[in-house]
């Protein structure tokens, strides 16, 4: 059982803030940079991931097309290719920054979120490299991961789980604020969790 404790390290980030957002518009997915067997495997883990948290997916979004978009590259360099990248992330040099990190290894993904005016999340770009240490990962847990890390705006990586999946079904509880700074909704998460298994 995951506690208020655990949850709320989840959602605070290096500055010691609290911040826990859940979709506030429906999903409206692409991925870019896939085989066809793998993109049914991520397509279906996004469905299946949304459905369980009870909250819809679309096929557009009226403002941006796509709004979660997600990007396979077997390098950094290949998002030097992606049209107004800059325009796209809000981030200058974003492929040069993400080859130099962990110490000149390079970063295995990224996550850029942007949100509502309500602090509901509106769009979440996710860029994966399948060349370092994901290369062996298997697609299906992949797929899964990914979803989850794009479901919420986790302030850290996190593992798919029960307890992981329990979580992101009781933060899209409609009775639940769509989005909140204040530490105690971790207790308000924690608390649905425990009821959802009585």
């Amino acid at each position: 059982m995951m506690g208020a404790d655990k949850i709320e390290r989840l959602f605070t980030g290096t500055d010691g803030r609290f911040f826990c957002a859940r979709w506030g518009r429906p999903v409206a997915p692409v991925i870019f940079g896939l085989a066809d067997e793998s993109l049914d495997i991520f397509r279906g883990a996004i469905r299946a991931g949304f459905a369980h948290a009870g909250h819809p997916l679309a096929e557009t979004d009226p403002e941006m097309g796509a709004n979660l978009m997600l990007f396979f590259l077997r390098d950094w360099a290949e998002l030097e290719d992606v049209p107004d990248l800059d325009a796209l992330t809000g981030q200058a040099g974003l492929p040069a920054r993400l080859a130099a990190a962990s110490g000149g290894e390079g970063a295995d993904q990224y996550r850029i979120f942007r949100f509502d005016a309500d602090g509901g999340i509106r769009a979440c770009l996710g860029f994966l490299r399948m060349s370092g240490a994901l290369a062996e990962a298997h697609p299906a847990q992949l797929a899964e991961a990914v979803m989850m890390r794009s479901a919420l705006n986790f302030a850290r990586d996190v593992r798919p789980s029960a307890s992981m999946a329990a979580l992101i079904r009781a933060a899209y509880d409609p009775v639940l604020p769509v989005a909140s700074r204040d530490p105690s909704h971790a207790l308000r998460l924690a608390a649905r969790m425990a009821a959802a298994r009585s």
